[in-house]
């Protein structure tokens, strides 16, 4: 006993001697001390631990008018090999192809965990009409909205992005508590965003598809202001060789004076705001008249002072030019940015770009997101 009395003491001494962090953290996973360098949020995908990750149930095509349904079904989200995978179906495989051009969507949920979670954009009822078809394509987003969210740390998400025409895959972080306002005035932190196709070609000859990945801080005062050009980040990979491939570890150091984007370890972008913050990096003084800058009264960092938490999701689609009209892709591209049918476009043209999804080759598992970890530590 006296041993283990003297372990006890020497753990509470070495904890006594805690370096203090700028990290903070909340929510129902966040620790109730954080030490500098300690792990505060270790997610190996062993299970599908439902406490932590909470799924979106909505229409709303993310505010893009993207093609997918996002619900809690285990076709599109769910854990193998200690990997988290998130998978598109097709709408027509639950509803049938007739209920797109005909019926009502309702993701109305009596339970807690049944409720739609996004109204805007019709995102919880919607008609089908033949010229406008239900969203076609279903997929999941998840979040850890309520089990956890930091802010200043290290984080590090080791991925395989998916390959599949129009597959729009995205590790990212959204504010806990809007403290500055709407979006983008309270931030948004994108650490991977990418495209499935993989030979997406930019007017400028850059492979914009599966062998590209962006990351970008956005922040403004209002819509549509947004100072994301100031703080957007790109990596290429050797032709062939596309983040569809292998796993990356898409990584993030998030201080109190500045915030590194890297790949692998290689640096890829490095936003350090002056004393004047984010609203002079973002040059909004020459773009609006008298408005109040919503970050004047918080730290050079803000809106990235403020706790963040994870979202992880694969959209499909959408009409707000992430997928440009002038990038060549074999096939062409189904739908134009300024359709008003492009949902019905893009299912109607579904010869083209079903085939690229590969869903009936080893469970369609190389049109899916895989995660194998999510690690963030403590600065």
């Amino acid at each position: 006993m006296r041993l283990f009395l003297l372990l006890v003491c020497a753990i509470a001494g070495a904890r006594s001697q805690c370096n203090p962090s700028p990290t903070r953290a909340v929510g129902l996973k966040a620790p109730a001390q954080i030490c500098s360098g300690d792990l505060i949020f270790d997610e190996e995908f062993d299970d599908f631990d439902l406490e932590t990750w909470g799924h979106e149930k909505t229409a709303a095509g993310g505010g893009n008018w993207e093609f997918e349904i996002y619900l809690n079904n285990r076709s599109n989200s769910f854990t193998k090999d200690s990997k988290l995978f998130i998978k598109p179906t097709l709408s027509a495989d639950i509803y049938g192809e007739e209920f797109l051009g005909s019926g009502t969507l309702k993701l109305y949920g009596g339970a807690p965990a049944d409720e739609c979670t996004n109204p805007s954009d019709y995102g919880c009822e919607r008609q089908g009409f033949s010229d406008k078809l239900l969203n076609p394509i279903i997929s999941a987003r998840i979040r850890t909205v309520d089990s956890f969210s930091f802010v200043y740390g290290k984080a590090e998400v080791r991925a395989k992005l998916p390959a599949g025409d129009w597959l729009w895959p995205a590790i990212w972080l959204l504010p806990r508590f809007n403290k500055y306002g709407g979006w983008p005035a309270s931030g948004e932190i994108d650490l991977s965003e990418g495209r499935g196709n993989l030979n997406y070609i930019a007017p400028s000859g850059q492979n914009i598809g599966s062998e590209l990945s962006s990351s970008t801080l956005h922040f403004g005062p209002f819509w549509p202001y947004n100072g994301y050009i100031h703080a957007h980040f790109e990596k290429n990979t050797a032709p062939g060789q596309g983040f569809d491939k292998d796993f990356h570890r898409f990584q993030l150091e998030w201080t109190p004076d500045y915030m590194q984007f890297s790949i692998d370890d290689e640096v890829i972008g490095r936003v350090a705001p002056g004393d004047g913050g984010f609203w002079e990096l973002g040059q909004f003084s020459q773009q609006v008249g008298t408005i109040d800058n919503p970050w004047q009264y918080g730290n050079k960092m803000a809106p990235f002072d403020q706790p963040f938490y994870f979202v992880l999701n694969l959209a499909c689609g959408g009409i707000n030019y992430y997928f440009p009209d002038d990038a060549q892709n074999p096939g062409g591209k189904p739908w134009l940015n300024t359709s008003p049918t492009a949902s019905t476009d893009f299912w109607n043209a579904r010869n083209n770009w079903l085939p690229t999804w590969n869903l009936d080759v080893n469970n369609g598992e190389s049109a899916a997101m895989q995660v194998d970890y999510i690690k963030v530590w403590a600065l």
